[in-house]
């Protein structure tokens, strides 16, 4: 990847080749590991450089030096970003600007993180900084939000809730055709193209259905699968994170969805939902965080759901939970490897999980 001068410092790209056939047999492996051998293997899904719509950067103020980037392999040291093969354009061309507006923060002290998430209508870009953001410093951010169309622009000081430091226009995704207010930093699919192949994935796995029949949904975000799902049954949703919850509690009302669909604050570590609450579902749909799903697995297992369908980050979590249906009898019919990390060793799958009656 010689044509990326950060290509060796930045942690963001793990190998120069996009290595196609390695991570298909990454995500093999791992359903190996689990018990199911030989699983039918659908082609990989390649996703184009340049879309990653989603950056989560680090920031650091070293006497008077700002960096605004990635992380170095295996350091908290900053890169700072010039250039980037994955991320849009558009995110690329904001960061010159961006460190200047760093610079003259007060808030910023000696380290931060900046996250932008390209929506439907610009940037949105939340700004978590070590100090108290003064007067000055939200006027510097709302000139800046003005001059680059951003939508919204929100701050935090630590560990604190987001707030608002300018709101231009509502920022706004659309889901399956249903715009949707995420939160500030909300987390998004790395790009469009990969998240409409998650999705045509999904909805090839789920069996036939009536507009009447249920499907229960673990992990749901703020709607990223519902909008899609509810096109085919009825939707009962299960979130943690109670500002994602929110937005697309606040998509379904503005939509008159309410009838079809409910979402539901609810830790699914802490309190994973009981194998009675999923009795009747035609299918349950699951997409949960990096490290898996260990809590909730033995409940879904014992469910006995005849459809179960599982959208992975992470081949390691997705054979520890994979197993568990194993033990619990089902078989594995379809299983789809998504490429949204060129240039890394991570893969996105879709794995259809069917338990015959």
């Amino acid at each position: 990847m010689s044509h990326c001068l950060h290509y060796g410092i930045c942690g963001g790209c793990a190998t120069d080749s996009l290595a196609a056939p390695q991570k298909s047999l990454a995500l093999s492996q791992a359903l190996a590991r689990a018990g199911f051998v030989d699983a039918p293997m659908s082609p990989q899904v390649e996703t184009p450089l340049r879309s990653r719509r989603r950056a989560d950067l680090g920031a650091t103020r070293k006497a008077g030096d700002i960096s605004l980037g990635l992380h170095r392999t295996a350091s908290p040291a900053v890169v700072d970003m010039r250039e980037c093969v994955l991320l849009l354009p558009e995110i690329v061309a904001l960061l010159p600007d961006l460190r200047i507006l760093l610079r003259s923060l007060q808030a910023f002290r000696s380290s931060g993180s900046v996250v932008i998430n390209w929506l439907d209508n610009g940037p949105d870009i939340l700004l978590r900084m070590d100090a108290a953001f003064t007067g000055p410093d939200r006027t510097k951010i709302i000139a800046f939000a003005r001059a680059h169309n951003a939508p919204r622009i929100s701050i935090a000081t630590g560990a604190e809730l987001p707030e608002p430091a300018i709101i231009l226009q509502t920022p706004a995704i659309s889901f399956s055709g249903i715009p949707v207010d995420p939160p500030p930093g909300g987390f998004l699919q790395a790009s469009r193209a990969g998240e409409a192949a998650i999705i045509a994935a999904v909805l090839a796995g789920l069996p036939k259905l009536s507009l009447k029949a249920r499907i229960v949904e673990l992990y749901a975000g703020a709607g990223t699968l519902s909008f899609a799902l509810v096109q085919h049954a009825r939707v009962e949703a299960y979130e943690g994170d109670a500002s994602a919850t929110q937005s697309q509690d606040k998509a379904i009302r503005l939509n008159n969805l309410a009838g079809r669909m409910r979402v539901t604050q609810r830790d699914l570590h802490r309190r994973p939902l009981q194998a009675a609450d999923m009795t009747g579902a035609k299918a349950v749909v699951l997409d949960p965080p990096y490290a898996g799903a260990t809590t909730q697995m033995r409940f879904l297992a014992a469910s006995g759901a005849a459809r179960i369908i599982y959208v992975s980050c992470n081949p390691a979590a997705l054979a520890i939970d994979a197993a568990v249906l194993h033990r619990a009898g089902y078989t594995l019919r379809a299983a789809t490897p998504i490429d949204q990390f060129p240039y890394s060793e991570n893969v996105e799958s879709v794995v259809v999980f069917e338990k015959l009656k």
